[in-house]
């Protein structure tokens, strides 16, 4: 399968992708209380193929978050924690353990069963990041859990002419610049783009990949399907949009410029059953998700 993000260079003219809608994210708790806001795995946003949430946590209280995520499993799908600010433990039963720092990125996949815990590395300051969920295939739901980290000096950041900064974590730029994530599931693209103001920003995309923008600081405009400058295309702080099917697309900053996600994946197109941190393809795996768990087929916390 080609996974290039790279602008093809014959004369079939660009697909231009737009905004098809957008949306704020919902304030919510989790783990032992973290206050966080969920934007994908909502009433407004259930999934979007091959995400199945997006949680962003962002408080300088102490008490907003210092109960952390204590250790919990998942079956059936990956989690990608990645951090703005602050310092987070992971630790899990298959041995692994680390700490994210800002810029850093833990992808880890989830497979047959794992128990694992994510407890905040700080009692005060501020802790920003994101969580997101990405669904596996039925073929890999029950296959071995593995884990990636990558450290901030392993998450390539790229620097433009025009002052725009690119943390690339999955996927390929179109400059060229390549995230050290391996998924060969749902061969996602992961973004983390900061543009000065009056900046323009363009990424491929793989045609047939699913994708959304969320908007972490400013406000941007996402040009419409012809390639123009649309303001009716505005998104802003704390907003999600999602995007049409194309080929690129392209964004312009405003006085005070932008930080925003751009993050892409090939869909599954496959059922989904889900209760809480067990994602499968039919009820009957989820009841033995659930029975596994619950007669200690998952193993020792660690």
């Amino acid at each position: 399968m080609n996974t290039t993000n790279k602008i093809n260079d014959n004369l079939t003219p660009l697909q231009h992708r737009t905004v098809m809608h957008q949306l704020p994210g919902m304030p919510t708790s989790d783990g032992a209380g973290v206050k966080l806001t969920r934007i994908i795995g909502t009433p407004h946003l259930d999934t979007l193929d091959p995400f199945l949430m997006l949680d962003c946590f962002e408080s300088d209280d102490a008490d907003d978050y210092v109960a952390g995520f204590p250790t919990h499993p998942h079956r059936g799908f990956e989690t990608v924690t990645y951090l703005l600010n602050g310092r987070m433990r992971h630790k899990d039963n298959a041995g692994n353990e680390g700490v994210i720092e800002p810029g850093g990125v833990q992808w880890m996949s989830a497979g047959r069963g794992i128990l694992h815990s994510e407890m905040p590395e700080q009692e005060e300051g501020l802790l920003k990041g994101f969580q997101l969920w990405v669904n596996l295939p039925a073929s890999a739901k029950m296959s071995e859990p593995n884990y990636q980290e990558f450290p901030p000096e392993s998450t390539p950041l790229e620097r433009r002419d025009n002052g725009t900064e690119i943390r690339v974590i999955a996927g390929e730029t179109s400059e060229g610049t390549v995230g050290p994530v391996i998924n060969n599931y749902t061969y996602p693209t992961y973004l983390d783009v900061t543009l000065p103001a009056n900046t323009s920003f363009e990424q491929a995309l793989a045609s047939e990949h699913n994708a959304f923008i969320y908007v972490v600081e400013g406000e941007l405009q996402v040009r419409d399907a012809e390639g123009n400058v649309s303001k009716n295309n505005t998104v802003r702080a704390k907003n999600l949009a999602v995007l049409t099917k194309g080929d690129t697309v392209t964004v312009d900053s405003a006085n005070d410029g932008a930080r925003f996600l751009l993050i892409a994946g090939q869909p599954l197109n496959e059922p989904v059953a889900r209760m809480g941190p067990f994602v499968m393809n039919t009820e009957a795996e989820l009841h033995q998700a659930v029975n596994d768990f619950h007669n200690g087929k998952f193993g020792q916390p660690a």
